[in-house]
């Protein structure tokens, strides 16, 4: 059966200005302030779709054009061993990573896939220009795979350092290619790798938060959690980098919300942080917009410390309109840390508790949950939505498996055309 484009308008968040999309917009180029758009979907009701596969189930609340092969959705469950360790009577996870036991066959481990499935959906098949993607680890698998497996051409910017995050199970086809920066460099650097390559016409960025299909994408779980649970969680966990993700749970809470059949509260929002990488821990803290001060040395010095890499982005969409301070703010959330010890431990407790392994990022996120509980922040009997945003890599990666190794490592300082000059030779 032929797939029909989902019916949506963008609305600027700000303004509420709604306008058609042009094929890949990622602002609105009329709004006076900075401010994310957002999907305006013509179905207003929840209506997973039985007739397509993985991830393209929620179709109708993705802005796609079309389908692509070996999706899978995020699982949610009832917890038994976490929850009863914390007292909680109504814990739900939704895990997104490879687990066949509860029925979670993303092979990259990681909840990245629910953006990179949608990120390239959203792509016409006419297009022509190469996709750029920037990375510091799971993303980059994630978008790698997916490209691979649907001969879709890409850039992905990682640092150097992040490349043990670069696994796959077979040779990638040649229309991935990676770029990294060099040892010492952080995402940030990899951000700006990307940046200059797009400069040139016959590259696009994919966008990051501001696209609207990576955000949707990730807020996939949530509907996981809703479809399984028939109603809005009270409350809702999950580590952040970039607080993302967590800004998509808000937007598909508000979604359901306005749905009227899954309840009428407000789903509050908490994230994590690893210490002492902390820069959106302490700007909320702060109760403030602006983002705190954070010299770039000692930023790329606390990213290297930290064990969950992945929550270590220095220019984070906390400040725009619809961003993670609007997300913190309109819900009632908060915001928790963890140190590298207390990620440790809940590693090994969560595989005691749930029978599997986890990503450091998502052990960040039960220990805020564990924080949050002896805190009264979360009450015994109230619906919380943990999301586990990666893990099984001990049983994906027990099937054998191989590292990419970078197409070209390039220093970010390099000017932009000498970076693309390199680049535009890949392909």
């Amino acid at each position: 059966m032929k797939f029909k484009p989902t019916g949506y308008k963008l609305m600027n968040v700000a303004t509420g200005r709604e306008f058609e999309d042009r094929g890949w917009t990622l602002s609105d180029p009329e709004s006076p302030t900075p401010s994310l758009v957002r999907a305006v979907y013509d179905n207003k009701m929840f209506t997973p779709r039985d007739n397509l596969r993985g991830l393209y189930r929620y179709a109708d609340w993705l802005p796609i054009q079309r389908t692509l092969k070996r999706s899978h959705a995020p699982v949610t469950y009832h917890s038994k061993g976490l929850g009863r360790f914390l007292g909680l009577d109504n814990l739900y996870i939704t895990f997104s990573g490879y687990n066949p036991r509860i029925g979670a066959l993303m092979s990259t481990c990681s909840f990245k896939e629910t953006e990179a499935f949608s990120v390239c959906a959203r792509m016409s098949r006419k297009e022509r220009r190469i996709l750029v993607v920037q990375s510091a680890g799971n993303t980059a698998r994630a978008f790698a795979q997916v490209c691979s497996d649907n001969e879709i051409p890409i850039v992905i910017c990682v640092p150097q350092d992040c490349l043990h995050d670069l696994w796959f199970h077979g040779k990638l086809h040649p229309c991935v290619r990676l770029v990294a920066a060099p040892h010492g460099c952080d995402y940030y650097d990899a951000i700006t790798l990307g940046d200059k390559i797009c400069e040139d016409s016959r590259f696009f960025a994919e966008g990051g938060a501001k696209n609207v299909a990576r955000r949707d994408g990730m807020g996939t779980t949530v509907l996981s959690a809703v479809e399984k649970t028939g109603r809005i969680p009270d409350a809702y966990f999950q580590a952040v980098g970039s607080g993302t993700g967590a800004i998509a749970a808000w937007e598909n809470s508000m979604r359901l919300k306005e749905d009227g059949r899954f309840g009428s509260n407000t789903m509050r929002i908490y994230v994590a942080q690893n210490r002492p990488f902390t820069l959106l821990y302490d700007s909320w803290k702060a109760h403030q917009r602006a983002l705190a001060e954070l010299d770039p040395a000692e930023g790329r010095r606390n990213a290297e410390v930290i064990l969950a890499k992945v929550l270590s982005n220095r220019k984070p969409p906390y400040s725009l309109t619809g961003g993670l301070f609007d997300a913190l703010e309109a819900t009632g959330g908060d915001a928790f840390t963890a140190s590298n010890d207390e990620i440790i431990y809940w590693i090994l407790q969560f595989r005691n508790l749930e029978g599997y392994d986890i990503l450091p990022a998502p052990a960040c996120a039960v220990q805020a949950l564990s924080q949050a509980v002896r805190e009264g922040v979360v009450k015994k009997d109230e619906l919380v939505m943990l999301n586990v945003t990666g893990g099984g890599m001990l049983n994906s990666m027990s099937k054998g498996y191989q590292l990419k190794e970078p197409d070209l490592v390039l220093s970010p300082d390099l000017p932009a055309d000498d970076i693309i000059s390199q680049v535009e030779k890949l392909f």
